[in-house]
């Protein structure tokens, strides 16, 4: 038994020395301008906010390849935007008991979402807790279209987020922590980020504060920086939902992950927006 354990032991422990003895290379996020459609400056580099433990508050988009930098800058090319379009027809579509669609409520889109995309998660009196974009529009379906909300990541539920979000493209981010409980929320995300969990003892710091700049495997690390979610990912060949994408790295530690929109990964969320202070709205953005 005994031996056991110290064969387990030492097993992370060469894991997790693995994982991170490929991070031998470092390179620094490339020195470029994202313009989109050659009319949308997108703020990709900004000054952080009071607290930040960074000096430099930096888009992920810095980080990948000259290809997928490419595809973020033109609207026709850039595949997330397939997402975008299936989006605003949904925006249009009458569902429910009461006959009503998102429009019929909210009118156009680029009026009434305008800030949308920037500003949430934000707190929701009615429900005593931060809500992002998919729990105001599974609130909206439920109470005011009498439509069934949507289960995650399914039916409507990431493109009508994407479309939305997409609103406020060029807009920085900014998290009112001041309104109801929120900077409760923002500290119980905070000890979620840098908490270590899994076989594999790493958090989100780990690889995003600790480490980034640096490369795991093939993957130029980058803060981690959740403005542009969701996020079309090339190697999924998919828009990826911001949860789904935290499920997945805390997947990666060899832990079980939390269920989606559950009151850690909020708090989460709350805090992980707010480390994007300043940058700009990018959904959908192109990652590998």
């Amino acid at each position: 038994m005994m031996k056991r354990k110290i064969y387990n032991t030492l097993l992370v422990a060469g894991i997790s020395a693995v994982c991170f003895s490929t991070v031998s290379v470092t390179a620094a996020p490339v020195d470029d301008t994202l313009v989109i459609d050659e009319e949308i400056e997108i703020t990709t580099r900004t000054a952080p906010p009071e607290g930040h433990p960074l000096k430099e508050v930096i888009s992920g988009w810095h980080y990948r390849t000259p290809e997928t930098r490419a595809l973020e800058t033109d609207t026709f090319q850039n595949p997330g935007y397939l997402g975008i379009e299936q989006g605003e027809e949904i925006w249009n579509t009458v569902e429910g008991t009461e006959g009503k669609s998102c429009a019929s409520c909210h009118g156009d889109a680029s009026e009434s979402m305008a800030s949308v995309g920037a500003t949430f998660p934000k707190w929701h009196e009615k429900m005593s807790k931060p809500v992002n974009v998919e729990l105001q529009i599974n609130y909206c379906r439920t109470e005011n279209m009498g439509a069934e909300a949507y289960k995650f990541d399914k039916g409507g539920q990431k493109p009508l987020t994407a479309y939305i979000k997409n609103q406020s493209l060029g807009k920085p981010v900014e998290v009112d922590l001041t309104a109801g409980k929120m900077q409760a929320w923002f500290d119980k995300g905070k000890e979620t980020y840098y908490k270590r969990t899994g076989q594999l003892d790493l958090s989100c710091a780990s690889c995003h504060e600790k480490n980034n700049g640096n490369y795991i495997r093939a993957d130029h690390l980058s803060q981690g920086n959740v403005n542009g979610f969701p996020t079309y990912r090339l190697k999924q060949n998919k828009l990826i939902s911001l949860h789904n994408r935290f499920r997945g790295c805390i997947r990666d530690t060899r832990a079980e992950f939390p269920a989606a929109f559950s009151d850690e990964l909020m708090g989460l969320e709350v805090y992980v927006t707010w480390r994007g202070t300043g940058l700009s709205v990018e959904t959908p953005a192109v990652r590998q």
